[in-house]
């Protein structure tokens, strides 16, 4: 039996390492001539990394950013006091707990940045806060 595979009971091992025991790169992988390619190649198959660059492609981000990452949690938010539907199932569900804790890390945003935000960011968070506030309140009073 060879030193690269080592039969036992119901399997094999194989060493598909490129260096040898003595650090020199093994016969087989000085043929190929853009290992690297070869290798990137594999992973991107694996990872399933080709279908995420299709999909960036086709469909651009917007820039994260304050603003944006704000109205992330505000949608959250309003996800949760059952305002809008889950995109996944197209149900409206409430859990004000999840709200409440959606709007809590708003506020702990709020105090954590003080000082920091634009003039504009500032009335943005304060007024998705009272908004979201509100609508809690008024969603409470329902059940």
């Amino acid at each position: 039996m060879s030193e690269e595979e080592i039969q036992g009971e119901g399997f094999i091992v194989k060493d598909k390492r490129t260096f040898d025991s003595e650090g020199k790169v093994k016969e087989e992988f000085k043929k190929a001539p853009d290992r690297e390619e070869a290798v990137q190649e594999e992973r991107e198959k694996d990872t399933g990394e080709q279908n995420w660059k299709k999909e960036q492609k086709a469909s651009p981000l917007p820039e994260v950013n304050f603003s944006s990452f704000l109205l992330s949690l505000s949608s959250s938010a309003l996800l949760h006091l059952g305002e809008i539907a889950d995109p996944q199932s197209g149900e409206k569900k409430k859990d004000l707990a999840l709200a409440k804790q959606s709007i809590d890390i708003i506020a702990i945003l709020k105090d954590k940045t003080k000082g920091n935000l634009s003039e504009e960011e500032g009335k943005l968070l304060e007024s998705l806060l009272y908004d979201l506030r509100m609508r809690f309140v008024t969603a409470s009073e329902q059940e």
